[in-house]
């Protein structure tokens, strides 16, 4: 076996091990840093191909622009205290409620 064959079946164990852990995870930012690094992978796959502005363009694009703004999102709904998304039921609401039928 040949260094390249490997490396490929080494990346491509940790392209799918990082994909499996990216929809296993409850916590979304956790699972957007194991996308980021199934992309990482991708990009690495890509040069084994001899396709280096294919990983370049991977790099830049997936896992520097789209996938930071994915990550800056789900921070912001803060997304661990899904308590304060809900309304509260309060009289307000039963009272419009009863009007409004």
């Amino acid at each position: 076996m040949t260094f390249e064959t490997i490396l490929f079946f080494f990346i491509a164990s940790a392209a799918i091990g990082s994909a499996l852990m990216m929809i296993t995870r409850p916590n979304p930012v956790k699972g957007v840093l194991f996308l980021i690094l199934n992309f990482f992978c991708l990009a690495v796959l890509y040069l084994l191909l001899q396709a280096q502005f294919i990983a370049v363009i991977q790099i830049l694009v997936y896992a520097g622009a789209i996938m930071v703004l994915f990550l800056f999102v789900i921070m912001l709904l803060n997304l661990e205290d899904e308590t304060t998304l809900r309304e509260k039921k309060n009289y307000k609401k039963y009272v419009a409620m009863a009007f409004s039928g």
